[in-house]
């Protein structure tokens, strides 16, 4: 059965030094300090994480994915790379760059790739340019954060963004970041079990309480970890609905259940018992097999959680690779078993 993991991510191998570039640091590079491994550093020197060649090289990634069984892959940045903070043209540099380097790697393997990009959300304009730029160069839709220096998504200054996606038909992956509160849970690598999930909800109640999803019907739009604690947290999210209209419904009075059936989640929940919960909430055709790849807070066998489970065929289907054609609006012929 066809395989497709809509979450995973990559980096060029080579990554410019941005900060002799542009006049100023915080961007990050690698440091290959031995065969097949290089550190993410922040040219403050601030180590960021060790990564191994299977977040670069297209053909290590091929071999791995084969020994899963994973016929396609989602390639989209390290969220670490959005760069929001930088200057918006600056960010626009950095965003084309990374972007140029996913298409190629898609033009390389066709069948075994599809490409999301990354645009400057911090400049809602050339945000749109990149977009357009991406749908130009072979990319299928874009990665971006729960939040664009910390402003929620739902703000009136980025609707230009998913309405020009919308209208393009960019698919859009919400990949949490920047996570709110990172500063206060420093120990225990708190900010990526506390905060990503929270982080995530934050964007999905974000846009739903906004009336961004309300406005436009056709953007397809997913988020990643099983969009963290919103799923299960959305009885309490409605009854907030409903007992405070006054402060959750200012700007959109529909209830936020209604848009479960009109966003998509990976199934990225690192549990049997929560994949099977998302999945009798959202339904089979808007969850889809994500693992985070190459990273360890992922699936290290993707999909296994859905190949082990007590499914039938066509649930499997819909998890593996059904929804995620259908979020990307890709035929299914477009591959080759």
């Amino acid at each position: 059965m066809l395989k497709i993991d809509i979450h995973t991510h990559i980096l060029p191998k080579d990554i410019p030094n941005w900060k002799d570039k542009f006049g100023y640091g915080g961007f990050i590079r690698l440091d290959h300090h031995r065969p097949c491994c290089a550190r993410m550093i922040k040219d403050d020197g601030h180590f960021f994480r060790e990564v191994e060649d299977n977040v670069w090289s297209a053909e290590k990634r091929i071999e791995e994915c084969g020994g899963f069984g994973v016929n396609v892959q989602v390639l989209s940045t390290v969220p670490v790379m959005f760069s929001y903070w930088a200057k918006p043209q600056d960010g626009a540099d950095i965003a084309e760059f990374l972007n140029d380097g996913i298409a190629e790697t898609v033009a390389a393997f066709p069948n075994r790739f599809i490409g999301l990009g990354t645009v400057p959300m911090q400049e809602t304009a050339l945000a749109v340019k990149e977009l357009e730029r991406c749908k130009q160069i072979g990319l299928v839709g874009v990665q971006i954060g729960t939040n664009v220096n910390q402003l929620n998504l739902g703000e009136p200054r980025f609707f230009d963004f998913f309405k020009a996606c919308e209208d393009l038909g960019m698919a859009v992956f919400v990949h949490p970041w920047e996570m709110m509160g990172e500063a206060d849970m420093q120990k225990h690598w708190l900010p990526w079990l506390v905060g990503m999930p929270a982080e995530t909800s934050r964007a999905i109640c974000s846009l739903i309480f906004s009336g961004v999803l309300e406005r436009l019907p056709n953007l397809r739009i997913c988020f990643a970890h099983g969009g963290g604690s919103f799923p299960s947290t959305i009885g309490r999210i409605e009854h907030g609905f409903e007992v405070r209209p006054d402060l959750c419904a200012v700007d959109n009075p529909h209830n936020p259940r209604k848009y479960l059936d009109k966003i998509y989640f990976d199934s990225l929940v690192h549990d049997p018992a929560m994949l099977d919960y998302l999945v009798k909430l959202a339904g089979p055709e808007h969850v889809a097999l994500g693992s985070d790849y190459p990273f360890p807070l992922g699936e290290l066998e993707p999909g296994r959680m859905i190949e082990s489970s007590d499914y039938n065929e066509s649930i499997k289907a819909a998890l593996l690779h059904g929804t995620a054609l259908k979020w990307l609006n890709i035929d299914k012929g477009a591959f080759e078993l």
